[in-house]
């Protein structure tokens, strides 16, 4: 081995062997160790963090776990994010192949004149080339390619984010139709008891036994009942059309909920099962969100090497192997064989502050990093700790709001009986029934927060 070879393949060991890029450490969390559980959440709650409940263990109802499926294959938002993964995967092939030569194959004919005689001479070459192949002797290409994997790692994050997203606001669509057909159905029976009161006061006025106060006031009130059940209506298609748009098409009637299904499926059980919570917070670095913000650091440190390896040499490699002579046919016969080989190192000498600027906006764009990543972390706890906060309180307010509704119920019936015995005013007899429509809306609509609550539980633990 000549002694220029035994100088490349030095160089070619060396090759890769130097990382100027900093060494990723995941930042320390800006967060309690511990999450904020209500006393009674905590004494049942295990010591360490607990795992995220997937959505098919989440979604106990069939109906809804079908049309979670089916947003799951058509929602375009999703559809996008599957493809940006995809793209990024490419682009890390592409990061990947400058690491290893291009080879091509080419024929290659020539004709330059003679220095001696100055006839033209020709010269054919046919074989395999490799053009400019960079040696990664300070770790450019290598922490392209690491900031390159990183970037599809945090892409694949950004999907899980978006399938969550989209998973919470389907469940999340549904329950507000179901909670939109309870409340069209308490409409619909104060509207039909409405409009018996007012045949009844007609009748009475008609005989002289009632005012036209009573007569209008029962008028009254079938109109605004009309009015609601028209909002509710208006509502719910609202709302069925912004379920259509994540489901990515038509909401198939069979999935529809019921009015029954506001709270419960076939047989009582919850539409939703319950969020398992641990008491250490460590469980929220493993949101897809927050894999994202860390990769996107991981990216932000690569960039730095390859901001650093500006400031040395660049050694390419130039070579071909084939066959040569000065005629075609030459080419096709043996013992012309011919390699050439030859090297370049490139280095800036004044680059007018370039290669400094550019590691400094690297440097800076870490610190950017480090940043979205602690404040990803932050926004995570505090989502958290409003879900836990909500988590017993929206049960003790749904407890106290049916025990207002019983009441209510009571309170009616009992004015309706001293009402018929001339005991009570029609005024009485008005305020008692608004107060019981009144406390049915509020237990569809608690009932509803709560259960919103819970989806935003299982969000804010990365489902």
């Amino acid at each position: 081995m000549t002694k220029g070879g035994g100088g490349l393949v030095a160089a070619l060991v060396l090759a890769g062997c130097t990382n100027l890029a900093p060494r990723h450490e995941r930042p320390a969390a800006p967060i309690p160790s511990q999450l904020p559980l209500p006393a009674e959440v905590a004494a049942s709650a295990p010591t360490g963090a607990a795992v995220p409940l997937g959505w098919k263990a989440f979604v106990q109802s069939p109906q809804l776990a079908q049309l979670v499926q089916q947003a799951l294959d058509q929602n375009r938002d999703l559809r996008v994010a599957v493809l940006n993964v995809q793209r990024a995967e490419a682009q890390l092939g592409v990061a990947r192949a400058d690491r290893l030569p291009t080879v091509s194959a080419g024929l290659i004919g020539s004709a330059t004149p003679n220095a001696a005689s100055g006839r033209q001479v020709q010269s054919y070459t046919a074989g395999v080339q490799v053009t400019a192949w960079e040696l990664d002797l300070f770790g450019r290409i290598a922490n392209l390619g690491e900031a390159a994997q990183a970037q599809v790692l945090a892409t694949e994050a950004g999907r899980r984010s978006a399938e969550l997203a989209l998973v919470s606001a389907v469940v999340s669509g549904w329950l507000a139709l179901a909670a939109d057909g309870e409340l069209l159905s308490v409409a619909e029976r104060t509207l039909a008891s409405r409009e018996a009161t007012l045949q009844l006061s007609t009748l009475r006025f008609d005989a002289g036994a009632a005012s036209s106060l009573e007569l209008q006031t029962a008028q009254s009130l079938v109109a605004q009942a009309r009015n609601t059940q028209a909002q509710l209506r208006r509502q719910r298609a609202l709302d069925l059309n912004a379920l259509a748009l994540l489901v990515g098409g038509p909401v198939p009637a069979e999935l529809l909920p019921g009015a029954a299904d506001a709270g419960t499926v076939a047989g009582g059980a919850d539409v939703l099962a319950p969020v398992p919570v641990g008491l250490g917070s460590e469980v929220l670095l493993q949101r897809p969100d927050v894999i994202q913000a860390e990769q996107a650091l991981v990216a932000a440190s690569a960039n730095i090497g390859v901001a650093r390896a500006a400031f040395f040499p660049r050694l390419a490699l130039t070579g071909s192997a084939g066959q040569a002579g000065s005629r075609l046919s030459d080419l096709l016969q043996t013992g012309n064989f011919a390699w050439s080989l030859s090297a370049s190192a490139l280095a800036a000498i004044f680059d007018s502050g370039r290669n400094q600027a550019n590691l400094n906006v690297a440097k800076v764009n870490r610190d950017i990093a480090v940043a979205q990543y602690e404040k990803a972390v932050q926004s995570a706890f505090r989502e958290t700790a409003d879900a836990l906060a909500g988590l017993s309180s929206w049960r003790e307010q749904l407890d106290a709001q049916r025990q207002q509704l019983d009441a209510a119920r009571e309170i009616a019936r009992l004015t309706e009986l001293r009402y018929q015995n001339g005991a009570a005013s029609a005024l009485e007899r008005l305020d008692a029934q608004r107060s019981l429509l009144a406390a049915e809306q509020v237990l569809v609509q608690t009932r509803l927060a709560e259960q919103v609550n819970r989806v935003a539980l299982f969000k804010a633990l990365g489902g």
